[in-house]
C-alpha cells in the first residue's frame, strides 16, 4: 500500500483543530463546573480542570482575562464560566479557553434542582439511551406557550429551512404552579396521537423561578417514557433544567432547535442532485473499468488457449509425483537399514548369556551359604551341649543327686555353719525328690575347727 495514503499525527491533530475551531456551538460555550486541580499562578496563565459527578475537562484562562475576575477561584468552588473548545495540539487532547468566570450562587431552588439531578442520575435516567432525531421530518409538535415568541420563532425558522413539514402547536403553561401538569399533558396527547416524528418543548429566558416547570419530576418523567424523540431548548444558552438533560438532543435557543429539527430543503435537495450526480458518474466509471477488464482478459494468452494453463500443470504433477515416488523409496530404505543396524545392536547387547552366568553364580553362592549355615549350626551346637554339660555339673540338684542335702532356714537362709543351727529350730532339708522338715536336737561344734 503507499504511504501517501497514511496520515501523520501532526496532520490528524491540525485536522482535529480546524473542525473544533469551526463548529459553532463550540465557539462560544456557556459550562458549569466544579474547579479542581487549581493552583495559582500569580501573574500568569492559570491551567486547572472543570468537572462535574460524570466527567473532567481540562481548562486555560489566560492572564488579561483571569485578572478581570472579581473573586479569588478555590479548589472545589462551583463556577460558571463562557468561553471556547478546542484542541491543544501537542497532546491531542480538548481543553476549553475561558474568557469569564463568576461564582454559582446555591438557593433553595438550585438545591432542589441539584437533589433531583441527583435522584435521576441514581436512577440510571441519563444513562438511557437517547432516541435520534428524524433528518427528514413529516410533522413536528411543539409544546409551548400560544402567546410567546418561541412558536413565532420556530415558525419562522422551520418555514426558512424546510416548508414541507407541519407544525402543530400543543400550547401549554410554560410558567407557574400549574404549568408542569400541562406541560406532561401535552406530551402524553402527542403520544397518544402517534403520528408525530419529533417533539420541540421549551420556552424564552427567565429566572431559575420562571423555568421551574422544566425541572420538575413529572415534567422529566414524560420526557423519559416519550416514544417520540424530544428535543428541549428552556430558556438562554447558560441556563440547565432537568428537562434539557433527560430530553433526546438540547437547544440552546428556539431557533437552534427547529434548526436541529429540521434540515435545509434547499441543501437536501442540492445534496440529492450531487449525489445523483455521483452516482451516475461512479456507475459510469464501474462499468468503463469492468469493460476495460474484460476486454483486457479476453486478450489473454491463457484464456485464447486454456489448455495450456493445464499443460503446465500437468507437467508440475508429473514432477511432484516422481518426487514422492523417490521420496518413499529414499524413507523405505533408510528405515530398513535403520531396523537391520537395531535388531545386530540388540544380539549384541543380548542379555541371555549374562543372565545365564548370573544364574550359575547365584547357585554357587547358594551351595556356599548352606554350607557355612551349617557349619556355624554345628559350631554353635557344639558349644552349646559343652556349655550346658559345665552347667549340669555345677548344678545343686546334680549335687542332691549324690547324697547330699541343703538345709535352710525359717527365712530361707542357707544354714551353712554351726551357728547358724538353734536347738528347737526347724529346719528344712532339701534332698533329691523333695524337702524333709527337721527340728535341732542338739548343737555341737568340731573341735578341728
Amino acid at each position: 500500500m503507499d504511504n501517501e495514503q497514511y496520515l501523520t499525527v501532526t496532520a490528524l491533530s491540525q485536522y482535529l483543530k480546524r473542525k473544533f475551531d469551526v463548529d459553532p456551538y463550540l465557539g462560544h460555550v456557556y459550562l458549569m463546573g466544579e474547579i479542581s486541580n487549581f493552583r495559582l499562578r500569580p501573574h500568569a496563565h492559570q491551567y486547572f480542570s472543570l468537572k462535574d459527578d460524570k466527567a473532567k475537562i481540562s481548562a486555560i484562562m489566560f492572564r488579561g482575562n483571569f485578572e478581570k475576575i472579581k473573586f479569588q477561584p478555590e479548589e472545589g468552588m462551583q463556577v460558571l464560566v463562557q468561553g471556547r473548545i478546542s484542541l491543544y495540539e501537542p497532546s491531542g487532547s480538548y481543553q476549553i479557553y475561558i474568557d469569564s468566570m463568576e461564582p454559582a450562587g446555591l438557593g433553595a431552588l438550585y438545591l432542589a434542582f441539584e437533589q433531583l439531578k441527583k435522584k435521576l442520575a441514581q436512577q440510571g435516567v441519563f444513562d438511557l439511551p437517547k432516541k435520534p432525531i428524524p433528518q427528514f421530518p413529516k410533522r413536528i409538535a411543539v409544546v409551548t406557550s400560544q402567546s410567546g415568541a418561541v412558536i413565532h420563532d420556530i415558525m419562522t425558522t422551520v418555514a426558512r429551512r424546510f416548508p414541507i413539514v407541519q407544525l402543530v402547536l400543543y400550547p401549554a403553561q410554560v410558567q407557574g404552579d400549574e404549568a408542569a401538569a400541562t406541560i406532561v399533558r401535552q406530551i402524553k396527547r402527542i403520544n397518544e396521537a402517534g403520528n408525530f416524528d419529533t417533539i420541540i418543548i421549551g420556552r424564552g429566558g427567565g429566572s431559575i423561578e420562571d423555568l421551574w416547570p422544566f425541572n420538575e419530576e413529572i415534567v422529566a418523567q414524560a420526557i423519559v417514557e416519550s416514544q417520540i424523540p424530544v428535543i428541549s431548548s428552556v430558556g438562554h444558552e447558560t441556563d440547565t433544567t432537568i428537562a434539557d438533560l433527560v430530553a433526546d438532543l438540547r437547544a440552546a435557543t428556539p431557533t437552534a432547535a427547529a434548526e436541529l429539527a429540521t434540515p435545509v430543503l434547499s441543501d437536501v435537495l442540492e445534496h440529492l442532485q450531487d449525489l445523483h450526480t455521483r452516482l451516475y458518474s461512479a456507475q459510469n466509471n464501474l462499468i468503463g473499468n469492468y469493460s476495460e477488464k474484460v476486454r483486457s482478459l479476453s486478450q489473454n494468452v491463457f484464456l485464447q488457449h486454456p489448455e495450456r494453463i493445464y499443460e503446465v500443470y500437468l507437467q508440475k504433477v508429473d514432477y511432484l509425483q516422481d518426487k514422492l515416488q523417490q521420496s518413499t523409496r529414499n524413507i523405505l530404505t533408510r528405515s530398513k537399514n535403520t531396523l537391520v543396524q537395531d535388531a545386530n545392536r540388540l544380539v549384541r547387547v543380548s542379555p541371555r548369556e549374562q543372565i545365564y552366568s548370573y544364574g550359575n553364580q547365584v547357585n554357587r553362592n547358594y551351595q556356599i551359604l548352606i554350607n557355612n549355615v551349617n557349619k556355624v549350626i554345628n559350631k554353635n551346637r557344639n558349644i552349646f551341649n559343652s556349655q550346658v554339660a559345665t552347667l549340669d555339673s555345677l548344678s545343686p540338684l546334680k549335687t542332691l543327686s549324690r547324697g547330699y542335702a541343703i538345709p535352710t532356714g525359717k527365712n530361707g537362709k542357707v544354714l551353712r555353719d554351726v551357728t547358724d543351727y538353734q536347738v528347737g529350730s526347724s529346719v528344712d532339708l532339701k534332698v533329691k525328690h523333695g524337702n524333709v522338715k527337721l527340728v535341732t536336737k542338739e548343737v555341737s561344734e568340731d573341735n578341728n575347727g
